[in-house]
């Protein structure tokens, strides 16, 4: 099958450089393929790289998806502190660590939910990414699907924790995660819509949402 993506002629780059450069390659695949779709070859040939060479730095096609993954977490809620105001420590935060700082700020869900769009909408690729991979992680044996039922878990009880007293946090959570989930799909389908002016919308019809 020929490559849809160009081919580099081989040159030398540090370790950490190189390995980025892979994760952005193959980024790149799967958004368009899926991760069954991923080639080692072709993102070899697009980093002028032998197969080896590749698996040298991610170990495995398996590894070479969990780099992209934790690469993109730690990108995401860089760029979601910067949004919100937050100071981003060097040593990074994980998901986690961005509610809770986010609540002892006074930040509030609504807040939190039109950052979270803010920065998708900035990111097609990414959110491509995610939708296909989320889908293909139904399946109990794909490498991703422990990755998936935990980042669910996460993002619902996050939002299930910033909920205002009185309202029902779990099912509010549900609620958003269903509408911001199928609004980006459509906004996928549809890239004229405008993601955050549309969330913006939706957010105002949602009870409880503060």
């Amino acid at each position: 099958m020929t490559s849809d993506f160009p081919i580099r002629r081989r040159t030398r780059l540090p370790a950490d450089e190189r390995r980025r450069q892979i994760i952005d390659v193959a980024t790149s695949v799967i958004a368009q393929r899926g991760f069954w779709g991923l080639s080692i070859q072709d993102v070899a040939d697009s980093c002028g790289l032998t197969v080896n060479g590749v698996l040298h730095h991610v170990g495995s096609k398996d590894g070479m998806l969990v780099a992209v993954l934790d690469h993109r977490d730690l990108e995401d809620v860089r760029a979601l502190a910067q949004i919100l105001g937050l100071p981003y420590p060097t040593s990074g935060w994980s998901p986690e660590d961005l509610t809770s700082i986010a609540s002892e700020r006074g930040i509030g869900l609504a807040e939190i939910c039109a950052a979270v769009m803010e920065r998708n909408a900035a990111q097609p690729e990414i959110v491509r990414l995610y939708s296909v991979l989320d889908a293909e992680s139904l399946s109990p044996d794909h490498p991703a699907h422990d990755y998936f039922t935990s980042r669910q878990r996460v993002t619902l009880d996050g939002f299930a924790r910033l909920a205002q007293p009185g309202v029902d946090g779990p099912a509010l959570a549900r609620h958003l995660l269903a509408l911001m989930d199928g609004l980006q799909l459509q906004w996928l389908r549809d890239p004229q819509v405008d993601l955050s002016s549309a969330w913006a919308q939706i957010a105002a019809g949602v009870p409880g949402l503060s």
